[in-house]
């Protein structure tokens, strides 16, 4: 069977507010697992799908991203859309009419996601389905994804309302409630309904094509799924993605990175370019690229920030620890030194 002709765009041009101060110096589409950006694995899955191009938007920090994808991803070509100021999920469509509407299957996905995107399964169900749009809805989520109502279902596997507000005579008890994940693949001509100026795909797409009788189908996948949008779930990501069993026990240390004698790592994931120095125990824990921990310290649920050096003996717990910048730290953070300590869980 003749691959459907795929375009997609990765949203990659938000802010990060939640993961600051981290995201002051790093957008959130490049932050590292298993010692790839986060955009890079999606469009790694984007492209073994057989996608033809894809789009990315850009807005906080968005020149660094272009520098690290450049013109093609593994031969896919990439578009970027600058943006001035942030158009949201809807509006960013707008800009890559042209761009996007030349497939015949337009695949979006959130750039501060991770998963092993099920893109061909979400591209095969849209297609067979006859929808206008299909999206992504994942079971292995937190909770508290769901405190806005999610999507409701129904049991046939078509949506049937958003954020709690359901479709007139469809009873409660025959649905089911759950987490977006993120990515959706639309008709392209869905893309004549996009105006202009910023706005939500779900409340200013979704909601009123189920409002006018329009078809949403859904695909619900048991992969394992992160919203990196706070620090605890970025540090829950890298654990998650980049944890192997080797001669240090079940950690990962990039090979760049330094391990010296009688330093112990537990369920650690250690960055290319970083440092555990002597007598140091990493429990739980990421340390990323250029930072240094210094001889016996101590760390547990922890986020050691680019470039970060903690002093010898520093005992660490539940923080994220980044170098004080010339951004004012978050409210909750402590600074101690040239180091800002905000809380994983704040």
């Amino acid at each position: 069977m003749t691959r459907p002709r795929l375009r997609a765009l990765v949203l990659a041009a938000g802010r990060g507010e939640r993961l600051r101060p981290l995201t002051d110096t790093v957008p959130k589409p490049l932050l590292p697992i298993a010692g790839e950006a986060v955009a890079a694995h999606t469009l790694e899955r984007l492209q073994r799908a057989g996608c033809e191009a894809a789009a990315l938007n850009l807005h906080h920090l968005g020149d660094a991203i272009r520098a690290r994808f450049g013109g093609d991803f593994a031969g896919m070509p990439l578009e970027y859309s600058p943006e001035s100021t942030l158009q949201g999920t809807l509006g960013a469509l707008y800009p890559l009419r042209e761009f996007l509407r030349q497939a015949e299957a337009v695949v979006i996905v959130n750039g501060d996601s991770h998963c092993r995107w099920p893109i061909e399964a979400l591209v095969r169900r849209h297609l067979r389905s006859g929808a206008q749009a299909t999206l992504l809805l994942v079971k292995r989520a937190p909770a508290d994804e769901l405190r806005g109502g999610g999507v409701a279902v129904d049991r046939a596997g078509r949506a049937a309302g958003f954020r709690g507000a359901i479709l007139p005579g469809v009873p409660e008890s025959e649905l089911r409630r759950r987490v977006f994940g993120g990515a959706h693949v639309l008709a392209p001509g869905l893309l004549e309904r996009v105006p202009e100026g910023p706005g939500d795909i779900i409340s200013g797409l979704y909601q009123a094509l189920l409002a006018e009788g329009g078809t949403i189908a859904t695909v619900t996948t048991g992969r394992a799924w992160h919203d990196l949008g706070k620090p605890r779930r970025y540090l829950e990501a890298a654990l998650a993605g980049g944890l192997r069993w080797g001669p240090l026990g079940r950690t990962r240390v990039a090979p760049q990175a330094q391990v010296e004698a009688g330093a112990r790592l537990r369920r650690a994931v250690v960055e290319g370019d970083a440092r555990i120095e002597r007598g140091s125990l990493v429990e739980r824990s990421l340390v990323l690229p250029g930072a240094v921990i210094g001889a016996g310290s101590r760390l547990c649920d922890t986020i050691v920030g680019f470039g970060a050096i903690v002093p010898p003996g520093t005992s660490v717990e539940r923080r994220l620890v980044t170098p004080r910048g010339p951004q004012p730290p978050p409210a909750q953070a402590t600074v101690v030194g040239n180091l800002v300590f905000t809380l994983l869980d704040g």
